[in-house]
């Protein structure tokens, strides 16, 4: 049984104890509802109370019933049998009530809380909506605006602040259970409130539905959960009970097989995998509790705040003293940005900064037990780096590199205890990013390995194991990108028509855009070493612009011309000019926005199929979450490959072979070949193997 039934003399307590999260399986439901009749038929019984065992109160469906018909008792009915029980019910809630946990304690007359518990309707992140009358009671237990709130960010709410909007009726101190039960007998003796069904909603103001809608839509970009979870929390503020529930069903069926809605769970599931590779099962971590980071400019900064934000006391080396201060202010800044922001209170910026050590010497990193270089990008300065650090560090002390794009294999190369070494490649800025590429060597330790992983769950990254090539996964499809946009240029199309067509595909901002915020130099540095290994980088027009040191935004130039104290970017007659004298013989034609998305998206498919037959990618999940996380392709389209893949491999490849024809992309590679034949990745994979 997944629920149990004790009692502290008139008031009965059902436990839930469905690990690891409680979860609203078939069988707690119906072991739910088989309680609620058993304990309206109980004379003796006066008040319920619903408690989890466990670190959480439910945390919501079942995701094994995910893209599953589910079976019956559904959980709009549980959650009308318990607010429809003869008896009042209280919700003890610990941990998490999310989703359908929730709209269960909704069901419930009474809700309580320990302090450190938070609710929430994460619904709209899986592209769907409450679809058990989340947006239909919640309107009837607290504000409205503040209603909207909840459904269309899914945010969760810390029970303090629940508690003050009237979402959580009292904070309970101490034990939950013996503070829940003396809560019921204290109700008892009181007039009930009407059950949330029964209740009115608030009124809001005139306009507040019309600037609701605006600051919705504008936050959601494309995706379609939060505007439909907005238009279901006003329709529970407009009509009655009933047919806003029939609103809210109907609404989340229809989300429910959504493409976005599929993309969405796609995505759910990657995350849930990436922190625990089938091939780490059983291998233990090294324990890492300090920490030391090479380097504090932007990104050794960014490495070392993230390890202080999780509590490692962080070392930060520099050359001299002057770097030292300069990494130190670094550091400064990124915490009073936060305090600013009301992330951090400015007691924790303090108390965060205080547990840095600038120093010079590499003697005092003698008893750490992990080293991060964010040194230049340079392999031998890097190989001097760690050369020192496997003098003075202890054997069995983790050493990891920060390198974009060099081999780890060489900058390990020679140096004692190689076992020990690994990559970590951190996106800028490395405190906000949360990808994680995680890059062993062949002499890389399994234990050492899975302690990478570990790291990244104690910082909160999404970690992807990456094989060893030029950009590993992320940024050698970003110079795919970059070729393509390139590519398009040449044949007619401006920077700021292929920049427009990214965004309405979904990007945050155009490859253009983003090439002058991060800076045009740093992408040549990476050409010209590929050209000493004899490649052929193609960026024509980015070559001719860094020559005339166009930088980006640094400069006041780069694709686009910007004014001094703006980073508004404004068409450039420079680089119009260039674009024209490059692209004499090339082949002009007319772009929709659909074919310039194409000419870039489609590309990255096919160079995310070498990177996956090359065994550089485990997974073809794990493309789309580093594409996703650290270079911000639509969440709701679900990555690169899931895209294709949705959108019919057959279709892609057709489409590529037309670009191939035109000169203006390379020709499928065999796995996407095989995967057109297969109609998936995983087919084309097995028959790879």
């Amino acid at each position: 049984m997944t629920v149990s039934i004790t009692r502290d003399g008139e008031i009965a307590i059902v436990t839930v104890d469905n690990p690891p999260v409680n979860a609203l399986s078939q069988r707690l439901r119906q072991d739910l509802w088989q309680a609620a009749e058993a304990l309206d038929a109980d004379g003796a019984v006066r008040a319920v109370v619903l408690i989890c065992a466990g670190r959480t109160f439910i945390a919501g469906a079942d995701v094994c019933e995910f893209g599953k018909p589910p079976l019956p008792p559904h959980l709009p009915d549980l959650v009308a049998r318990i607010e429809a029980a003869s008896k009042p019910w209280v919700a003890a809630i610990h941990g998490s009530a999310l989703g359908g946990g929730l709209e269960v304690a909704l069901g419930c007359r009474f809700r309580v809380a320990s302090a450190p518990a938070s609710l929430g309707l994460p619904e709209v992140r899986l592209g769907i909506v409450p679809g058990a009358g989340g947006t239909v009671r919640l309107p009837r237990a607290i504000d409205p605006a503040f209603a909207v709130d909840m459904v269309t960010t899914g945010t969760p709410v810390a029970a303090p602040k629940a508690c003050q909007q009237g979402l959580v009726d009292a904070i309970i101190d101490g034990d939950l259970e013996s503070g829940a039960v003396d809560f019921a007998r204290t109700a008892l003796e009181q007039s009930l409130p009407l059950p949330l069904r029964e209740r009115a909603v608030r009124a809001a103001d005139e306009d507040f539905w019309e600037t609701a809608a605006g600051a919705v839509g504008a936050r959601a970009k494309r995706e379609d959960a939060p505007l439909r979870g907005l238009a279901c929390v006003r329709r529970a503020t407009e009509v009655d009970f009933d047919l806003a529930m029939a609103f809210e069903r109907e609404t989340f069926l229809e989300l429910r097989g959504s493409t976005q809605a599929a993309a969405l769970r796609h995505v759910f599931f990657a995350e849930r995998a990436a922190p625990r590779p089938p091939q780490l099962n059983g291998i233990s971590p090294r324990t890492i509790r300090s920490v030391a980071v090479i380097g504090g400019g932007t990104m050794g900064a960014g490495i070392a705040a993230a390890f202080r934000d999780a509590g490692h006391p962080v070392t930060l080396v520099e050359r001299d003293d002057p770097a030292v201060e300069r990494g130190l202010a670094n550091l400064r800044a990124i915490f009073d940005s936060s305090a600013k922001r009301g992330r951090i209170t400015p007691e924790a910026a303090a108390e965060r900064l205080a547990g840095v050590t600038g120093t010079t010497d590499y003697a005092a990193l003698a008893d750490v037990d992990l080293v991060v270089e964010a040194v230049f990008e340079d392999l031998d300065v890097k190989r001097r780096v760690f050369f020192e650090l496997a003098r003075v560090c202890r054997a069995n002390a983790v050493l990891a590199t920060n390198t974009s794009y060099l081999d780890p294999q060489r900058i390990a190369d020679g140096i004692a205890e190689p076992e020990r070494f690994l990559g970590l490649h951190f996106f800028s800025p490395a405190h906000v990013m949360k990808l994680l590429e995680i890059v062993p060597t062949n002499a890389t330790a399994p234990a050492v390995l899975a302690t990478g992983f570990a790291l990244a769950r104690v910082l909160g990254k999404i970690p992807v194991r990456a094989g060893i090539c030029d950009g590993f996964i992320g940024n050698r499809i970003l110079k795919v990108m970059r070729a393509q946009a390139e590519r398009l240029l040449l044949s007619g199309t401006t920077p700021q028509m292929v920049d427009a067509a990214m965004r309405v595909f979904g990007l945050p901002m155009g490859p253009f855009e983003a090439h002058d915020l991060g800076g045009l130099d740093i992408a040549a540095f990476q050409r010209r070493a590929a050209r000493a290994r004899g490649e052929a980088p193609f960026a024509p027009i980015a070559d001719r612009l860094c020559a005339m040191e166009r930088f980006g935004q640094k400069t006041g130039g780069g694709w686009y011309d910007y004014s001094e104290g703006t980073r508004t970017p404004q068409p450039s007659r420079t680089v119009d000019d260039v674009v024209a004298e490059e692209a004499k013989g090339w082949s002009q034609q007319q772009w929709s926005d659909g074919e310039v998305a194409d000419c870039i998206v489609l590309p990255m498919v096919n160079e995310a199929a070498k990177i996956l037959e090359e065994g550089i990618a485990l997974r073809a999940s794990d493309i789309d979450l580093v594409e996703i996380h650290g270079y911000g392709f639509p969440r709701w389209r679900g990555g690169p490959m899931h895209y294709a893949e949705r959108r019919g491999l057959s279709d892609v490849g057709a489409a590529l072979d037309r670009l191939a024809a035109a000169g203006l992309a390379e020709p499928p590679c065999g796995l996407l070949r095989r995967a057109v034949v297969a109609g998936n990745w995983a087919g084309a994979m097995e028959e790879r193997s």
